[in-house]
């Protein structure tokens, strides 16, 4: 049985202040080495604390300063230390990038090497995230894993909310994805995630920001124990609102015994049909001055 246990790291971050984040998910990420992971997620925008140049105070410049090339020292760091404690590890940081940075997660293999790199695409322009550059596509990459390789791909907080982003990642031949994440997680966001998986046949893991945002999350992508058989619970772990990490195991092998059997992802679609869904104009009542198309 191929278990891959992914490690949520449901922790607290310093606003603006890259080092001491980058020393707590260091710790993080060597508790959870001990207690078995093969992969650690953090939440999005880590880096920073997921802080924003309204708060900072240098300003919009100040703030684009603390941001962190792919190649930079911050990615480094966990490049090291995947390699030292042989477990991947989802990075997230504010990227530097012109002629606004990006919102991103790296996920680095077991032995170091950045695997894929996405940034954020469904920016929340209607907040402080207009100070961002959107990320321009989703991607998936084969993961090396202790358990064996995955294809894993990553959609970030308000990517989830649109059900393109999973089904893109998913016709991509993911079979998890990876969602670092910064808000509260209702019962409307834990269902439309849970939806995410069920719909698209895909694992999902969630780390979040702990207190006001909290229950990290993740669920496995079997809905159903066997083909015809009764329904099951998805949902591997849910985290509460205290610090912590939380370990998700994965049954690699049983998904994908059951994306080759069962009715959702790609098997029944009819993509001839859904030409609205490339319409780039917004009609009322959903249009928003603010929007970046």
């Amino acid at each position: 049985m191929a278990v891959l246990r992914v490690a949520l790291l449901q922790m607290d971050g310093v606003a603006f202040d890259v080092e001491a984040n980058a020393a707590k998910a260091e710790g993080f990420c060597r508790q959870a080495k001990e207690i078995g992971a093969g992969v650690a997620l953090f939440p999005e925008m880590f880096s920073v604390g997921y802080g924003f140049a309204a708060d900072h105070p240098g300003g919009l410049e100040g703030w684009k300063a603390l941001a962190q090339s792919q190649d930079g020292p911050f990615v480094a760091r966990f490049r090291e230390l995947a390699r030292e404690l042989d477990m991947a590890i989802a990075v997230t940081y504010l990227e530097a990038w012109e002629p606004l940075p990006r919102n991103t997660v790296t996920v680095v293999d077991r032995w170091g090497d950045p695997v894929l790199t996405y940034a954020k695409v469904h920016t929340c322009d209607f907040s402080d995230e207009a100070d961002l550059t959107g990320g321009d596509g989703f991607g998936v990459a084969e993961l090396d894993t202790a358990a064996g390789p995955v294809t894993m791909g990553s959609m970030i907080c308000f990517d989830r909310e649109f059900p393109e982003s999973a089904r893109a990642l998913m016709l991509e031949g993911a079979e998890l994805i990876l969602v670092p994440n910064s808000c509260e997680m209702e019962i409307n966001r834990t269902t439309q995630l849970r939806a995410r998986a069920y719909e698209n046949m895909v694992a999902i893991a969630l780390a979040n920001y702990p207190g006001e945002g909290g229950r990290s999350m993740s669920f496995d992508g079997v809905a159903f124990a066997e083909i015809d058989g009764p329904s099951r619970d998805m949902l591997v772990v849910e985290a509460g609102s205290e610090e912590g990490v939380f370990l998700a195991d994965i049954d690699l092998d049983r998904l994908r015994r059951y994306r080759n059997e069962e009715s959702g992802g790609n098997a029944y679609r009819k993509p001839r049909l859904y030409g609205a869904l490339l319409d780039e104009e917004v009609r009322p009542p959903f249009v928003r001055p603010d929007a970046r198309r």
